[in-house]
């Protein structure tokens, strides 16, 4: 299976490592780390040479709670970046919900567009059915990032994503977008209980319509300091393990922050695969 995307076609039949680069100073995890464009280029160049497949480049938190951030300010964030990370030769990503911020970001070379709504922002789905060939990874959101964790999903999570992400999928390629541009991720933390998550978890293929390939985001989620009772900043071990697992059940992408932790183990699990075949 490969994912199409601007520039490059991907090749799914391993796994791919997806960096996170938060340019937001309100991010779960790490946010106001990277201010300046010269402090996210350093880390840009730190993740591909720890052996990051593909850069994901944000400027506005969807942690719960998280304020909206105005377009103007979404796009002053992550332009600079942009246009510097795609000369790394790398799949750049644009993390972002909104189509004039997917505009831009295309139109400056990006790759790939990550929407936590899934297209469903007005002129989101133009934006993209209009370019040639970018990537698309469409997710699986219960709520918006204000108010999701207040009231999250009820009843089994894994029917309404599949459903969810089938119904999108299918908007998608009947606006013109081929279905190997598409991704799907089940969204783990956006509007579900920590059982629901690792129900997505457990029951991965069945969550994500067949023939699709899927892109896993456990990484320093809720639910890991959940049922490990460590605090985000102590959850790369955690992190790396639903990682794994997430690619045992079927996950093309793992989108992490910890890439060099999370690239060693996938090489430990590549090399009892080819003892195994």
């Amino acid at each position: 299976m490969t994912w199409q995307t601007a520039r490059f076609r991907i090749d799914l039949s391993v796994p791919r490592v997806m960096g996170i680069v938060n340019l937001t100073p309100d991010s779960f995890s790490d946010g106001g780390r990277h201010d300046s464009v010269s402090q996210a280029m350093r880390y840009c160049e730190k993740l591909v040479q720890e052996g990051a497949d593909i850069l994901d480049i944000g400027g506005e938190s969807t942690r719960p709670g998280s304020p909206p951030v105005s377009v103007a300010d979404e796009l002053a964030r992550v332009l600079p970046v942009l246009r510097e990370a795609v000369r790394l030769q790398v799949p750049i990503s644009i993390d972002t919900l909104k189509p004039e911020v997917m505009r831009a970001a295309l139109d400056a070379g990006v790759d790939i567009v990550n929407d936590v709504a899934a297209l469903r922002a007005a002129g989101a789905l133009e934006v993209v059915a209009t370019h040639p060939a970018c990537g698309i990874c469409l997710m699986h959101m219960h709520g918006e990032p204000q108010t999701m964790q207040q009231q999250p999903m009820s009843g089994d999570a894994v029917a309404q994503v599949r459903d969810f992400l089938l119904l999108q999928a299918m908007r998608a390629e009947r606006a013109g977008i081929g279905r190997d541009r598409i991704v799907l991720d089940p969204g783990v933390g956006f509007g579900k209980t920590v059982e629901q998550n690792f129900a997505l978890l457990a029951r991965q293929r069945d969550a994500v319509p067949a023939g699709y390939p899927i892109l896993a985001g456990w990484s320093r989620k809720s639910s890991l300091g959940a049922v490990t009772g460590r605090p985000v900043d102590q959850r790369m071990v955690p992190s790396v393990a639903a990682a794994l697992l997430a690619v045992e059940q079927g996950a093309g992408v793992v989108r992490v922050h910890d890439v060099a932790d999370t690239v060693a183990a996938l090489q430990v699990r590549e090399a009892m695969l080819r003892q195994r075949h």
